[in-house]
């Protein structure tokens, strides 16, 4: 009995339980999450759809340490954000996580393999291994020959693979998308959510997209719909 919890409990590498979020401007509140509970396996891929200002960008900034919720908790690889100090939930993030936007917020001044190479760096890793780590990863999402290249002699394809590769440089248990494909033709989307979830079956690290595009969502392993401030599973159309 305890052997299955344990085996169960260490599958899981996000759990969300009750979040609520609410904003306050003087007199006025804004009820933006109301109930949101679901937890993450490892090496599984999630998607969470749902209207323009249904909250989504919110949630994932929750489940990412990055915003306050007014109730519930976010436990991430085993630990729970509240408890922690904000340097403590840095470290979580870069141990744990990486994150990916609809815009790459790649550092202009820095070539690739410098801006893939920074997560490693704030960790800790020595130099010549985070660019080893950081060369690897750009090679294998079919950048090898533009390592030296700031991101404004990149593609929009390219710099958004830069950005994945830099969230997958510290293989993290989890990473988070915020509309990753969202600033790309359909060929780049579908190439650039291709490459993702090849690296998930590689890597194992599980993801969590949100995401507009319905055919990318459906290739996930789950859909979850926000309404109301509430998590459902999509029922299919």
């Amino acid at each position: 009995m305890n052997k299955t919890m344990t085996h169960e409990s260490s599958d899981i590498v996000l759990r969300a339980s009750h979040i609520a979020k609410t904003y306050e401007e003087g007199d006025l509140y804004t009820k933006v999450l109301s109930d949101v509970s679901f937890t993450l396996k490892r090496g599984e891929t999630l998607s969470i759809v749902g209207a323009s200002g249904s909250g989504k960008s919110t949630l994932l900034h929750i489940l990412g340490g990055l915003d306050t919720l007014t109730r519930g908790e976010v436990e991430v690889d085993g630990r729970q954000l509240s408890r922690l100090s904000d340097a403590e939930r840095g470290r979580v993030r870069n141990r744990s996580m990486g994150f990916i936007y609809q815009f790459h917020h790649l550092l202009p001044e820095f070539t690739a393999l410098e801006n893939v190479c920074m997560p490693l760096l704030i960790r800790g890793t020595q130099m010549a291994e985070a660019q080893k780590q950081a060369k690897s990863l750009l090679e294998r999402v079919g950048l090898g020959q533009r390592l030296e290249h700031k991101p404004s002699e990149l593609s929009g394809g390219e710099r958004q693979r830069c950005a994945v590769a830099r969230a997958l440089v510290t293989r993290p248990v989890c990473v988070l998308g915020d509309e990753p494909t969202g600033n790309l033709d359909e060929d780049n989307a579908a190439h650039v959510y291709e490459m993702m979830l090849e690296l998930n079956r590689e890597i194992g690290t599980s993801f969590i997209l949100v995401t507009h595009d319905n055919r990318l969502a459906a290739r996930m392993d789950r859909t979850l719909e926000l309404h109301n401030g509430e998590l459902r599973e999509k029922v299919a159309s």
